[in-house]
């Protein structure tokens, strides 16, 4: 029997519960945000979606038990790259790596310039590593550091850090976004990736002028550097040998060596440094005066596993210099699998597919399909819950749109990369956001403000649509 599809009154009934509850735990727990409260409204959200699918159209138990089962099977490699990332981000502070970057970089960028710079120096990474996530959570945490020690806000810092890292993955022709979206839209990657300069470029620029002028307009009253480097220098080996680990790093994602054994090797050689570097930091861990094969094995597993402290001396460097380390990413990992029960559930119950009709057939003109898209791409991150699922359906709910109107899968493919994959960060239950707010320990809300570049795409995809280049009928563009 062919599947009802529910009233949009009824479907957005889920969403609006969603949001309500979001809202309420951000007011209410701030800090139990993620370690259960967020879980718990999505959960909520999801039962009332069943319990009104259910009740209502008469759908079976089984039919949102097997999208549960297929959505958290393609999710599964990603929750495990998010764990390495726990480990490679721990093992990279530990090694004396992070702390070596924070080092140098707190004598050399001053107060005003680093906002820009900061975007810049991601933006770079990411587009060479094409992978937003591990360049946040490598040099991202350096110069998140650096930012600490100029006084500048967290907030400013994680914005200009996420603006940058998802400018650079956005345009890398090895983001897995890019390719997703392109080939998903039938869009050949490197005309997809020209298309979305016509875009991108505008909006990293507005952004990198409005962290200038930030720069300027926060005094910054630099903390006193000596307070970082000799905190640094009293627990670390700083030397520039640490920074063979991101040089291997980077030959690894040049040679496009898959994520996973990407992240695997980058810990493994953060490993081998702290052991040959960092003997010491090491046994403060452990607690143990003697370098023995155990103790280092113990203090190793603790860094993988594990919260540390290190007694730097200073107060604010402990905190700068702390691991959370494969555990720390537990709430995250939670959170994501409830998110994807969510998304699963609101496309078992057809309740995705009446919300999304309403959106097309707001459809007349270029205008309305591009803002159609992009507002599509906004609503799949809040119901999905991942950037992959919303690029996906997204451009398979308009694909045939745009060919019938004979626009070239270029600007599909454009559309949804300036909605579904820079938004992804800005939403406090999907895989992007918590991901970040966990890694660089600001809360996604708190740094959304001051994202940008991830604020400015979806609006510049829509004014293009009314006074930009549009790729139609095989023109170029």
């Amino acid at each position: 029997m062919k599947q009802q599809i529910p009233h949009p009154l009824i479907s957005i009934i889920p969403l609006l519960v969603l949001i309500a509850m979001i809202a309420t735990v951000m007011r209410m727990l701030p800090d139990d945000a993620l370690s259960g409260a967020s879980q718990i409204a999505m959960m909520i959200a999801t039962a009332v979606c069943v319990a009104l699918s259910m009740s209502i159209y008469r759908t079976q138990w089984q039919v949102f038990e097997d999208s549960i089962k297929t959505t958290i099977g393609d999710t599964s490699v990603s929750i495990l790259i998010l764990l390495l990332i726990g480990v490679m981000s721990s093992t990279w502070m530990i090694s004396g790596v992070v702390p070596t970057l924070i080092y140098y970089g707190v004598q050399i960028i001053t107060p005003s310039l680093f906002l820009p710079c900061a975007c810049i120096i991601s933006a770079l990474v990411s587009l060479m590593t094409g992978t937003s996530w591990t360049t946040i959570a490598t040099i991202g945490i350096a110069l998140l550091g650096i930012g600490n020690a100029l006084n500048i806000p967290e907030a400013f810092t994680a914005g200009a850090i996420i603006s940058g890292a998802y400018f650079g993955d956005k345009i890398s022709p090895m983001s897995d976004t890019t390719v997703l979206a392109s080939s998903v839209s039938g869009a050949d990657l490197f005309k997809h990736i020209r298309c979305m300069m016509h875009t991108t470029v505008p909006s990293i620029t507005i952004s990198l002028l409005l962290y200038l002028i930030m720069g300027f307009w926060f005094s910054g009253e630099r903390v006193e550097p000596s307070i970082y480097l000799e905190g640094l220098e009293h627990s670390f080996h700083i030397t520039v040998w640490t920074f063979l680990v991101p040089l291997f790093t980077g030959i690894l994602i040049w040679k496009k060596v898959p994520s996973f054994i990407t992240l695997t090797l980058s810990s493994i050689a953060a490993i081998v440094c702290a052991i040959v570097l960092q003997t010491d930091a090491l046994m403060e861990i452990t607690g143990t005066q003697s370098a023995t094969p155990g103790s280092i094995f113990i203090g190793l597993l603790k860094v993988c596993y594990s919260s540390t402290q290190l007694d730097t001396g200073f107060a604010e460097v402990n905190d700068l210099v702390a691991t959370r380390g494969m555990a720390g990413m537990l709430d995250t990992v939670w959170l994501i699998l409830c998110a994807m029960c969510f998304g699963s559930c609101m496309v078992a119950s057809g309740m995705l597919k009446s919300l999304t009709r309403i959106l097309l057939n707001t459809i007349h003109n270029t205008f309305s399909l591009v803002t159609s898209t992009v507002v599509s791409g906004v609503l799949l991150n809040l119901i999905m819950g991942d950037q992959f699922l919303s690029i996906i359906m997204n451009a398979s709910i308009y694909k045939e749109e745009y060919a019938e109107r004979g626009y070239q899968p270029e600007l599909l493919s454009r559309s949804t990369e300036d909605s579904a994959t820079v938004t992804s960060v800005l939403i406090p239950w999907t895989a992007c956001g918590m991901t970040q707010s966990t890694v660089l320990g600001v809360p996604t809300l708190v740094y959304l403000p001051f994202c940008f570049f991830n604020i400015i795409s979806p609006f510049m995809s829509i004014l293009f649509a009314l006074f930009g280049k549009i790729p139609k009928d095989g023109a170029s563009h």
